[in-house]
């Protein structure tokens, strides 16, 4: 901290420094003072030279530039003493000063106050001096110095005595020393000459004051006007004008305006300028006028030609004092360009021209022709535009510009046929870029033209296919080796073609083939739009001629496959379900076939009795509604339903249409799921088939065990003729029928078998010698005893129905239970 203590001394103490009070001053004032009286004047520039802002403490008094001290208000003072203060800022160096002002009341003052302003209340009806006109002093005045130019007098002199002062510019301000007051007589005076294009005018403060500082005058600001002497000549505001005019120009064409200045005093004579033209080079019939008081330079002879004179250079002189001959003038120059116009016409340097050319040849260059043309070399007007005006029929000809040398290259783009003109003329036209312009006093021109003949040489060609390019097309239905054309060439120098030979050339469509002697084309491939390479629907191929000699020729086959109707429309969606509201189904068919040969479709019912109870309702292009014509009863009907396409390729499609007694569909599909969840398969009622075969010739191979015994059956005569039904139930339900009960044979001494016919197990018992043993059907429990009457009247044991019921419990358990639940065995 010890280091800071010393900076911040030192800090104080510029502080003190820059606020330093400079010297007191002191004003005798009477006791009362009005508002605007001078109060008196303080030295600023001692205490602070380059004061930028002077403010007063007391608002009652404010401080001028000068240092005058004026009332703002009127004052009157109790006491004896006043104090102020004058503050000083200079706002860059930021530096301060104070003077203090103390304002002393002095009844002696005071008393003389009041006498002078008597005194000058008398004096008001008389003529004042302390305001006199603007004073003019002369630029440039020669003396002789110290010059007197004005006087200012205070009318207050003639009471006592006045001092005279006074400050600005060109007194304490720079110019300083200009001009200076004599203190007793008020006269100002000039020290030395002034350039009023430097100072123009001067605004100086004159004070009028007696010997002990009351000022009976307002501060005066006197203006010095420095009258304007003609001492700037004038000047152009360019060293060189420089304006371009087209070439053939109507007189009165505005060229461009050249313009002056003068410094000194504007609207004077002195600034009033002249213009005129003093000479032209070259020096021939004037071209060009100049307005003497704008400066504006106007084309003034109507034969500017470029050719002639491509620049024009004039100079022109401008004159103060407008225009007289006492006047000080300058000069200066402008250039004026005259600009090419198309006002001459290309001519060929040749009227004719000849030369040669190998037949066949093509981009080669076989002549270059030139032209004249006075316009401007590189520009639009000398530019040459080349055009064949006749012999080019066939467009085997091209000429263009060379841009560099302006010559005009003529080209083959087009091979020439020597067999088919030996010789070609053509006529050559040029013309330049820019349109002709015809000058005045001229006539038209005519277009230049040049005759070209061209010589066409013989060579051995090869072969030349007619047309080079050919278009053949295939079908899409063409089976694989369908003949789709020929593509032949010719030998030009026979004019057929016999030993030509042709080929394909490798890498391109590898669905098309070319005989080699013939130039038959065909397909080796079948046609498939949606295939590979061949979705492009087209295939350029380069096609090779060979002769002889082995010269080959060359030649473009475009094959294209055409569309065909290669598909049948087919409905989409064959399953439906209709509910009872009987709501229209919607059919849909697609073909794979182009719009061309598949839409409108044509939809029709094939099966005439399903026509006459289902009907066909067109809904758009690609569907139909299909709706029972009346009531039909509920069930599955497959209706087969024909779409033709718009070519009349047809196919069927069988639709399954289930009618179900239901609301909405979901509720027939719940139902057809209920019943597909219980219904066996195809391998599962082959095994109950061949289960139930086996097990009938197992019947079939006891009960004929058993027919083969001594034993017999008798049963009651009541029971004859009567078959008896062994059910898996207590009591048998209506289902079972007569013609669930199938006889298995007529013939005396067989026994029956079980037989499984629609939910029941029923086994049929026969008795031998035309006998049948038939279940008593009867409510409550039923018994099967033994027979008591048969045969001799003696009690006959079956045995052979004893063996088959054990049997028959062994191997179905359950249904035995079920069935001997109602039925009682007795053996005998």
């Amino acid at each position: 901290m010890a280091p800071a203590v010393p900076s911040l001394v030192l800090g104080l103490l510029v502080l003190s420094l820059c606020c330093d009070a400079c010297k007191k001053v002191i004003f005798h004032v009477p006791s009362a003072l009005e508002a605007g009286t001078l109060v008196g004047r303080v030295n600023l520039n001692e205490c602070l030279q380059s004061a930028e802002r002077i403010s007063s403490s007391d608002g009652n008094f404010k401080v001028l530039e000068d240092g005058s001290v004026y009332t703002t208000s009127a004052v009157s003072f109790s006491d004896e003493k006043r104090t102020f203060t004058i503050l000083l800022k200079d706002i860059q160096k930021h530096v301060e000063k104070k003077i203090h002002v103390d304002l002393v009341t002095d009844e002696k003052k005071t008393q003389a106050q009041k006498t002078r302003q008597a005194r000058d209340t008398v004096l008001k009806r008389t003529k004042r001096r302390w305001g006199p006109i603007p004073s003019v002093m002369m630029e440039n005045s020669l003396g002789p110095f110290p010059l007197q130019i004005q006087q200012v007098q205070s009318d207050t002199a003639q009471n006592y005595t006045i001092y005279y002062s006074a400050s600005g510019p060109g007194i304490d301000q720079d110019p300083k020393g200009l001009f200076y007051i004599e203190r007793e007589t008020g006269n100002i005076f000039a020290t030395r000459a002034v350039d009023r294009e430097q100072y123009p005018s001067f605004q100086i403060i004159c004070f009028a004051s007696t010997p002990d500082g009351y000022s009976p005058e307002v501060p005066l600001v006197h203006t010095i006007r420095i009258e304007d002497d003609n001492d700037n000549a004038p000047y152009f505001t360019q060293d060189v004008f420089e304006f371009c005019v087209p070439e053939n120009s109507k007189p009165g064409v505005i060229v461009g305006t050249v313009t002056a200045e003068d410094r000194d005093e504007p609207f004077t004579l002195h600034t009033l300028l002249r213009y005129r033209i003093v000479s032209q080079n070259p020096p021939i019939i004037p071209a060009f006028s100049l307005h003497g008081e704008t400066g504006v330079i106007t084309v003034l002879s109507p034969q500017l030609d470029r050719e002639l004179v491509s620049t024009y250079t004039l100079l022109i002189e401008v004159r103060d004092m407008g225009g007289q001959p006492f006047g000080l003038c300058t000069t200066g120059t402008a250039v004026i360009k005259i600009e090419d116009t198309n006002d001459n016409a290309p001519t060929f340097k040749q009227i004719q021209y000849e030369t040669q050319v190998e037949e066949n040849k093509v981009n080669v260059e076989i002549l270059r022709v030139s032209v004249l043309d006075l316009d401007e070399l590189g520009a639009p007007g000398s530019t040459a535009v080349y055009e064949i005006i006749r012999g080019n029929d066939d467009r085997s000809f091209e000429i263009t510009t060379d841009r560099n040398t302006n010559e005009g290259i003529l080209c083959v783009v087009k091979g020439l046929d020597y067999e088919g003109a030996k010789q070609r003329i053509l006529v050559i036209a040029v013309n330049n870029e820019a349109p002709y312009m015809l000058a005045p006093h001229s006539q038209q021109v005519v277009q230049s033209t040049s005759t070209v003949v061209v010589n066409v040489l013989d060579v051995d060609e090869g072969p030349v296919f007619k047309p080079c390019f050919f278009r053949m097309d295939a079908s899409e239905c063409d089976e694989v080796g369908t003949s789709i054309g020929k593509y032949l060439a010719e030998d030009p120098e026979t004019g057929n073609s016999e030993g030509i030979c042709y080929k394909i050339a490798p890498g391109q469509c590898n669905w098309i083939n070319i005989d080699e002697k013939s130039g038959e084309v065909r397909t080796i491939k079948a046609l498939d739009r949606d295939l590979g390479e061949m979705k492009r629907g087209q295939c350029n191929i380069t096609v090779l001629a060979i002769d002889r000699n082995g010269k080959t020729g060359t030649g473009t086959l475009q094959v294209v496959i055409q569309p065909c109707n290669r598909n049948f429309p087919r409905i989409i969606k064959t399953d439906y379900i209709m509910c009872r509201d009987r709501k229209p189904i919607c059919l849909t068919a697609e073909d794979g076939d182009i719009a061309s040969y598949s839409m409108p479709f044509v939809y029709r019912v094939t099966d005439r009795n399903l026509a006459s109870s289902w009907k066909i309702t067109r809904h758009n292009e690609k569907s139909v509604y299909l709706s029972p014509r009346g009531d039909i009863p509920f069930g599955i009907y497959t209706i087969p339903v024909t779409v033709s396409d718009r070519s009349g390729k047809q196919g069927v499609t069988q639709i399954r249409v289930n009618y179900c007694n239901c609301v909405v569909p979901s509720e027939c599909e719940r139902m057809a799921f209920a019943s597909s969840s219980v219904t066996l398969g195809v391998w599962a009622i082959l095994a109950m088939i061949l289960g139930s075969l086996l097990l009938l010739l197992i019947l079939i191979t006891i009960c004929g065990c058993c027919g083969s015994g001594v034993m017999r059956r008798h049963v009651t005569d009541d029971c004859a003729n009567h078959n008896l039904i062994i059910s898996n139930t207590e009591a048998p339900g209506e289902e079972v029928m007569d013609h669930n009960i199938i006889p298995l044979q007529n013939t005396t001494d067989q026994v029956g078998c079980g037989i499984k016919t629609g939910d029941q197990q029923t086994f049929e018992m026969v008795k031998g010698r035309g006998h049948t043993l038939e279940s008593v059907r009867g409510g409550g429990h039923q018994t099967l005893g033994s027979v008591k009457e048969g045969g001799g009247g003696q009690p006959v044991m079956d045995t052979c129905r004893y063996s088959y019921s054990e049997w028959h419990n062994f191997t179905h358990p359950r249904l035995g239970e079920e069935s001997i639940r109602g039925h009682t065995l007795i053996k005998n």
